[in-house]
């Protein structure tokens, strides 16, 4: 597995971009570059222009002609902005303007100059209402904007180029009441209730609802779920009612599904199993035992691709191997092949003792490098032993590869903290090379301290594989030691950290969390509280004291539940209340656990710290732990909890800032 660049190839790549540097440094100045970005990031033209000057000739002058452009672009000469798509075409930056020009053209109806520019094709959605916004202002009352209806069918807000279409398409008949009720429900759906309130008032007035009804609702849905007093003959009152169904489902299934018990025969035998489908989704993501039950009586509503998988996830809370077999088998086949659905599949047919049937999915899935992968070989008693293939790349193709001017662009943006530009970069760099090739870029982008780089780009192989590229090691000593203060498993360790910073050690993420291990601020003060540190002489961007004060509270959360890996990784990024929460009344088998957690971020993110952890085993030399036993038998609730930083919070919240549904 040693998969590390020769020390005289990195010598020559950190030579060859030492030259580069002292190049570009000498004038103008990486001062003067920031200075220009901090100016735009003020959105102070006049500064901008006075610094740009300076800057002609630095590796990175395109993004400084774009902060111009872009600070101006409502006003730009059309002719400007073509120089600049011609002379970058090349460069991510240019996409990025021609669509931030074609909005601000669309906005303001310089149709002329969008219809000589707009490429159809593309998947934004704001663009392309533009597009049909331009065929109305064109072809007048005849235009054909039929191709916007697809945006139309969404349970979220659409940009605000769509709703000139949308009016159009209503008053011309091409969106029929029908759609504009399909609408209201995927928008209930998604829990905008106020969007779909919104909807309704599109309706013709002999289907729209009062705004008192709504705000009937809204003031206690439950209450008036329980008396169910709707006007049943209209679709108006059906809808409502269904309405109100989900409002309550979304916070308290077992109370929907009392009042859909008392209510339900008064609906079209049509539309009963929709209102089953919404309690029973509901009931399975609050992990209710009964959801599976409650998922049978909806059996004849068309389901999306979450409500599919909760099916599947209810029928595994409970054991319910056949209901489990018959969900994935209702699966769409591309959507049947994901590879959490092949496994338990697989662990369905062997319950049913198909087991030859089952041997051959697990082989399939075996070959994979992924968390069910790791599962599926260890159920055909295999010993996980990944084999490295590593490249020696040729100093000739290292200096080649550190000579692209895109590649030397990575390297400034990453030094400048400009990360987000610098992998837009880097994803144009490895776009289409083979295994070599992005074995190379990954060397490449380790040698130079890139590991998320170097990392995505490893796992990018197809055929020919290097984990000591795809899990690198670095800043050992501070990793290891941490691990050794708080008597915790290492490879863990990295595993999280892998997952968490991917080993930048000044990154921030959107909800505050810094650093290697991504702690929240809160949560380093009450930790350098607890082992005695100063907190105010804490820098989370130094690894050392990082990884000590987030191993500590790994081990905090370890302790709290049970010693159980597969909890504590859940606690560390969602909260100690909310991994206890989705413990069940009964044993449960750790990797049913972890395919039930309700939140889709913290559910990816405890699958990949624990199959990480067992590739770290590997890499650092440690005793082989298979992934079943780091999962383990998750017991049920009610163990013995204490006082924590904020209990429901976690050390490093991802899922803060992001859609938490499941």
């Amino acid at each position: 597995m040693h998969g590390s660049i020769p020390k005289a190839l990195r010598r020559t790549a950190l030579a060859f971009a030492a030259a580069v540097c002292s190049a570009v440094h000498a004038q103008p100045s990486d001062a003067d570059f920031a200075a220009a970005r901090d100016a735009f990031r003020a959105g102070d033209s006049a500064r901008l222009e006075r610094i740009a000057p300076q800057l002609k000739g630095h590796v990175l002058e395109a993004y400084v002609e774009y902060w111009r452009l872009r600070l101006k672009l409502d006003e730009a000469d059309p002719e400007s902005v073509r120089a600049f798509l011609r002379q970058y075409a090349d460069m991510p930056l240019a996409g990025r303007l021609r669509d931030e020009w074609l909005k601000a053209l669309g906005k303001k109806g310089a149709w002329d100059v969008f219809a000589a520019e707009y490429r159809a094709g593309g998947d934004d959605p704001e663009l392309a209402c533009y597009a049909a916004q331009l065929r109305l202002a064109r072809d007048g009352a005849g235009a054909d904007v039929s191709e916007a209806r697809r945006f139309w069918f969404s349970g979220h807000e659409q940009p605000e180029s769509c709703q000139p279409v949308f009016a159009a398409l209503l008053a011309h008949g091409a969106l029929a009441p029908s759609d504009v009720w399909a609408r209201f429900r995927l928008a209930h759906e998604a829990g905008n209730f106020r969007l779909a309130e919104r909807i309704a008032s599109e309706l013709p007035p002999v289907e729209r609802p009062a705004a008192r009804e709504f705000q009937r609702i809204d003031r206690s849905a439950r209450a008036v779920l329980a008396k169910g007093e709707f006007r049943w003959s209209s679709i108006t009152g059906r809808e409502l009612a269904l309405y109100a169904l989900d409002r309550v489902a979304q916070s308290d299934a077992a109370a929907a599904h009392e009042g859909w018990g008392r209510w339900a025969a008064k609906l079209p035998r049509a539309d009963r199993p929709y209102g089953s489908l919404l309690v029973a989704y509901h009931a399975a993501t609050q992990l209710l035992p009964t959801a599976s039950d409650w998922y049978r009586e909806a059996d004849d509503a068309p389901q999306t691709e979450s409500q599919r998988a909760w099916r599947v996830r209810a029928a595994l809370r409970v054991g319910a191997w056949s209901e489990v077999a018959r969900a994935i088998d209702s699966m769409p086949p591309t959507e049947a092949l994901d590879p959490a659905w092949r496994y338990w599949k697989a662990r369905a047919l062997a319950a049913a003792g198909q087991e030859d049937d089952a041997t051959r999915l697990y082989g399939g899935l075996a070959t994979e490098h992924s968390f069910y992968g790791l599962l599926a070989a260890e159920a055909l008693g295999e010993r996980v032993t990944p084999v490295s293939e590593p490249l020696t790349p040729e100093p000739a193709a290292l200096a080649a590869f550190a000579a692209q001017p895109a590649v030397q662009r990575v390297l400034k943006l990453s030094a400048l903290d400009l990360r987000p530009e610098a992998q837009r970069e880097w994803i144009e760099v490895v776009r289409g090379l083979s295994d070599d090739g992005l074995l190379l870029a990954a060397s490449f982008a380790q040698s130079n301290g890139l590991y998320d780089r170097s990392i995505n780009t490893a796992e990018r192989t197809r055929l020919r594989h290097d984990f000591a590229l795809r899990y690198p090691t670095p800043f050992r000593p501070e990793l290891e030691a941490a691990a050794r203060d708080s008597d915790l498993d290492a490879a863990l360790v990295y595993g999280l950290v892998r997952q968490e910073s991917r080993f930048v050690t000044d990154i921030v993420s959107a909800s505050g969390a810094v650093g290697l291990m991504q702690l929240m601020p809160a949560t380093a003060r009450w930790v350098a509280n607890r082992i005695g540190t100063d907190d105010r002489s804490l820098s989370l961007r130094d690894p050392s004291g990082n990884a000590r004060l987030g191993a500590y509270y790994l081990r905090y959360v370890l302790d709290k539940l049970g010693g159980m890996p597969l909890l504590a990784a859940a606690a560390y990024n969602a909260g100690p209340k909310r991994a206890e929460a989705w413990r069940g009344a009964v044993p449960l088998e750790g990797a049913i656990y972890a395919e039930t957690i309700p939140f889709t971020e913290t559910r990816d993110y405890v699958k990949k710290v624990l199959a990480n952890a067992v590739f770290y085993q590997a890499r650092l030399g440690l005793r082989y732990v298979a992934l079943k036993d780091r999962l383990g038998v998750v017991p049920p609730r009610g163990a013995e909890r204490e006082n924590a930083p904020d209990d429901g919070t976690s050390a490093s919240p991802a899922i803060a800032g992001s859609d938490r549904r499941p």
